[in-house]
């Protein structure tokens, strides 16, 4: 029974963890139009670029930006 329950949860906390509830997702488009008044030619896979678009638009800081364009394929 203990091992029914624990499933059960298990199961119940990992639907939680979708990327939609894990990621901030930009529903207005207002990221992409920070991207454009920064750099008219705004291209996610420049790591300057990207780090930069990261800590103007949407207020990071060095160190999780550049993980964060690393991620993204940005090199």
């Amino acid at each position: 029974m203990r091992v029914i329950i624990a499933i059960v949860l298990s199961a119940a906390v990992l639907a939680g963890c979708t990327p939609e509830n894990s990621s901030r997702a930009d529903v207005t488009g207002s990221i992409d139009n920070c991207a454009r008044k920064l750099y008219s030619q705004y291209d996610p896979k420049n790591m300057k670029q990207c780090v930069a678009v990261c800590i103007a638009c949407e207020r990071g800081v060095m160190t999780t930006c550049s993980t964060a364009c690393t991620l993204r394929g940005a090199q």
